[in-house]
């Protein structure tokens, strides 16, 4: 059994993975946010071990995702330098996949299989 939580990121723009974006993933306890692990996404987009088999519990969490730095490395201006995507675990049996679509001047998400 694998990471409970993994993400995945396609740059929409060219139409590929988005390789070498840092991602903060925390839990929010009490009003407060604590990180819980970071990565940075593979060749093929994705970060597959944000967390150990068991380790998502319900509640409310928040993933970062860091894309200035990938667009500066790829000579692109963007609009948006972080993206967060804040999202509620209410089944932490369930395996829960959050993608992001990225683009300069755009992104979008929704809760994948």
């Amino acid at each position: 059994m694998g990471s409970p939580l993994t993400t995945h990121v396609l740059d929409t723009a060219i139409g590929r993975p988005a390789e070498g974006i840092m991602i903060l993933l925390e839990r929010n306890e009490h009003g407060d946010w604590r990180k819980l692990a970071q990565g940075e996404t593979n060749a093929d987009g994705r970060i597959t071990d944000l967390l150990p088999p068991g380790g998502l519990t319900a509640g409310f969490y928040r993933m970062t995702f860091m894309t200035a730095a990938y667009f500066l490395a790829q000579e692109v201006e963007t609009f948006y330098p972080v993206v967060q995507v804040a999202f509620q675990v209410t089944r932490p049996e369930e395996h829960h996949h959050v993608p992001l679509l990225i683009s300069p001047f755009g992104y979008s998400t929704y809760r994948g299989s």
